[in-house]
């Protein structure tokens, strides 16, 4: 994912992590949130839905490489917003057509997923 610049860093289940350089080795998880890599360019801010981390020596003495393994995983600057927004009202109609049914089925299970994603993409873009 980037090689630790001025910092990489992002959320796991035991809270907001930062890696700096010569970072000792690691492993974990990362809930949806916006990752945030630190590479000598600058910042690049990526919206990430889940996944896991490691932290480990890059290639060069005292490098550190951070990689994360997401199935989606979204760099905030790309991010259409006019799509995240349909997606999100999309799934807001599925949920609510299945709450009148007092129904909890694998569609709204979906749906409340793709609630999750978009409102991330949203809130992503926004920062």
């Amino acid at each position: 994912m980037g090689r630790g610049g001025d910092g990489t860093g992002g959320e796991s289940t035991e809270g907001w992590f930062t890696v700096l350089p010569e970072h000792m080795d690691m492993v974990g998880d990362v809930v949806p949130s916006v990752v945030r890599v630190g590479t000598t360019e600058g910042e690049i801010a990526i919206a990430v839905h889940g996944g896991f981390f490691q932290v480990g020596p890059g290639e060069g003495e005292d490098e550190t490489l951070a990689t994360v393994l997401a199935g989606i995983a979204e760099k905030v600057d790309e991010i259409d917003v006019a799509r995240a927004q349909a997606a999100k009202e999309a799934a807001q109609a599925e949920i609510a057509a299945d709450s009148r049914n007092d129904q909890e089925t694998a569609a709204s299970t979906m749906a409340r997923a793709a609630l999750e994603r978009a409102e991330l993409r949203l809130n992503a873009a926004k920062s």
